[in-house]
This record gives structure tokens, sequence and C-alpha cells, in this order.
């Protein structure tokens, strides 16, 4: 199984934009996050963290033929990852044909989803700083259908598929990406 390491060297190389590489991280975050929470250990929660960090490893190749975003990326980590992480990074786009059929898949559907909610949220704080995000305020956006608008709201909500009720899923996702704030740069 690739290594963390060997994960973000391949993403330095594999995708251009600083955004998308943020983007990444993030949502390796808080699938580490989720991962604890679940009571996911050792080994188990690499794979999670790594499937978190690769998940879009094709996305800036496939963008324009969107039905190919994660088969792609699945090809590229044939060898490198579990079956379950191709799985779950094919399933994360719904355009792919490809069912959630394990915690892992729906977590990385919704971590996904709500990174999309917490970073706009932090960049629109007059610091524009992860540390001064609230739940109260992550719960207002969320309302909010017009700000951050090609978030799915109904892809945070998976969160409920993991036992874990949105609020709960707001102070998780954000904890952990304030854990990176430095390297978010937000």
């Amino acid at each position: 199984m690739i290594s963390i390491e060997e994960a973000r060297e391949l993403m330095e190389k594999k995708v251009e934009t600083d955004a998308l590489r943020k983007h990444m991280l993030a949502v390796s975050a808080i699938m580490e996050a989720l991962a604890a929470k679940l009571g996911i250990e050792g080994e188990d929660t690499e794979k999670w963290a790594l499937v978190g960090l690769l998940h879009d490893l094709d996305y800036e190749r496939t963008k324009d033929n969107f039905e190919q975003h994660g088969l792609v990326t699945a090809e590229m980590l044939n060898g490198e990852l579990p079956e379950e992480c191709l799985d779950a990074i094919k399933a994360h786009n719904e355009r792919t044909g490809f069912e959630p059929n394990s915690e892992m898949a729906k977590a990385l559907i919704a971590a996904d989803a709500v990174s999309g909610l917490i970073v706009p949220t932090a960049l629109m704080m007059p610091s524009r700083k992860l540390a001064d995000v609230s739940v109260k305020s992550l719960k207002k956006k969320f309302k909010d259908k017009s700000f951050a608008r090609t978030v799915s709201r109904e892809k945070i909500m998976i969160c409920e598929d993991l036992g874990l009720d949105r609020n709960e899923f707001f102070k998780l996702a954000l904890e952990a990406l304030q854990e990176i704030s430095d390297e978010l740069g937000v």
C-alpha cells in the first residue's frame, strides 16, 4: 500500500492547482478524523486518510469528461491501494455508476462536500481564518442555499449514515481543518 508520504508526492506531481491540493488535504484530514470517531484504528485509519488525499487525483484530467472522474484515479492507483479504497474513490462521483456501499465511501462523499462548506465560510470571516468559524456559523451557511450553492447539502447529510448528526459532523470536520489551517492557508 502506498504511504502517506508517497501519496503526497504523487499529489504534488499530478495536481497542478494549489486550491485543489488544499481541498484534497482538507478531505484527508476530515476522513482521518471520521475514522478515529468511528473507532477505526491503525493501518485502516491510514487508508481513510489516503482515500481523502487521493480522491481527486484525476480531477484536472477528467473535468471535461466528468463521468470518468474517480475511475481514472482508481486506474492510476490500482495496486497501490486496496480495492475498498478504490471503490470508495469511484463511488464518490455519482456519475460513475458506482454505489457507496461502505462506510468509507459514504464518509468520502460527506467529507468532500463538507469541506466545500467550511473553507468558504472561513473566507467570509473578517479574519479569513478557520479559527473564527464555529458550528453555529456553519449551520447558518448550510441553511443558506445561495451560499456555496454548488455544495450538496444532501451529500453532507450522508454523515447520518455514519451515525453522526449534522452538528457533530460539522464540529468534527471543522476541528480537523483547524488542525491543519496553516497548511490550508486559512
